[in-house]
């Protein structure tokens, strides 16, 4: 495993983790995700080479100016990292925001990516502000109360208990943005972030021509079930992964997720 770091146009610090040797995929995590969290799932000893890139605000990278923030500038911030490295062509893939970064790779720089893995999606082809709104909510909580108070506040608040109920994991991932290190950082990405989205029109989902497979659960209040699906009927070809989920079976969780992956990602020469 190889740790490192590079600077953007821009002077932004960002940092990288690349473990493997083989067939290159762009491997992203998720909105406030550790390293840990795309790393559980990929599968191991199958010729691959994972690189992942820690977001602006993410891990050991600067947050940069807070007015950046946005999908389109991580997607940017992935290309760099990949001309950095002298990857020309990559699998490109991700959790969540992960996925939203890797959509938009697939539609703007389509010849720099051969294989797209979504997982998770959190938008189609708009924003997806009912269904995020509870992190723009608790970027409000810890900027007003801190981390402490903020998240006994908010274990209370309305919109947590809509998402507790439908999804107890994804409200665990809530409630862990206020155990972040950097509170200033959490609230930057928390209040821009969730009223992104990729930027990815219909027309472009559905001009996507490379191998795509979409991994999703259906019980996922964040990730619906439904936006998984929705985008396997856009895009030509796609295929559909359903696995368990967190809340039911982690372990199952982390085992179908891997399986899926080693089955689509490892480059079988005619398959891109």
């Amino acid at each position: 495993m190889t740790a490192g770091t590079f600077t953007t146009a821009d002077g932004c610090a960002l940092a990288f983790d690349v473990a493997g040797k083989g067939y290159p995929v762009l491997w992203q995590h998720g909105l406030g995700a550790p390293l840990d969290q795309p790393v559980e799932v990929f599968p191991e000893d199958t010729g691959l080479q994972r690189v992942t890139l820690m977001c602006r605000g993410h891990g050991a990278s600067a947050l940069g100016d807070p007015s950046r923030l946005s999908i389109a500038q991580f997607a940017d911030d992935a290309l760099a990292l990949l001309d950095h490295l002298g990857i020309e062509q990559a699998a490109v893939g991700g959790i969540s925001l992960g996925a939203a970064i890797a959509l938009r790779l697939a539609g703007f720089h389509a010849p720099r990516v051969a294989k797209l893995a979504l997982a998770r999606p959190a938008w189609v082809d708009a924003p997806s502000i009912e269904r995020q709104h509870g992190y723009h909510v608790a970027a409000r909580y810890l900027e007003k109360y801190g981390a402490e108070e903020g998240a006994e506040r908010f274990r209370v608040s309305p919109e947590f208990i809509e998402v507790l109920a439908a999804s107890p994991d994804n409200a665990a991932s809530l409630i862990g943005f206020f155990k972040r290190p950097r509170p200033d950082t959490t609230i930057a990405l928390l209040t821009r972030i969730p009223l992104d989205w990729p930027g990815v029109s219909r027309a472009r989902i559905e001009a996507i021509r490379q191998p795509v497979l979409i991994i999703g659960n259906d019980q996922d209040y964040v990730h619906p079930l439904s936006y998984a699906r929705e985008l396997a009927g856009l895009i030509p070809g796609a295929r559909l992964a359903e696995i368990t989920s967190k809340t039911v079976d982690r372990a199952a969780y982390i085992a179908e997720f891997r399986s899926a992956l080693a089955d689509f990602l490892p480059d079988r020469g005619g398959d891109r």
